[in-house]
């Protein structure tokens, strides 16, 4: 029997616009509430400030063969980055 599919915790939620500063250049990143929870919680588990944390992921972002855009990048590596 399939499992029921039901919304999260406080329902769903669109993409929130943030601007944060990456390497001395402002930007704006929309992601989703539960993306930048996540985001603020590995920054904290890292010690990193959340623009430093954003920085690193750019940085890695721009080395890949086909960058993807910045949100993107960031919802990819929370999914898939290792967790302590």
């Amino acid at each position: 029997m399939a499992r029921e599919i039901i919304a999260p915790p406080g329902g769903f939620h669109g993409p929130v616009k943030r601007s944060i500063t990456i390497a001395g250049h402002p930007t704006s990143i929309s992601l989703e509430p539960i993306f930048w929870a996540a985001l603020e919680t590995a920054a904290a588990d890292a010690a990193l400030p959340l623009s430093a944390l954003v920085a690193a992921i750019d940085h890695a972002r721009i080395s890949a063969e086909d960058p993807p855009n910045l949100a993107s990048a960031i919802r990819t590596w929370l999914m898939a980055a290792p967790r302590t």
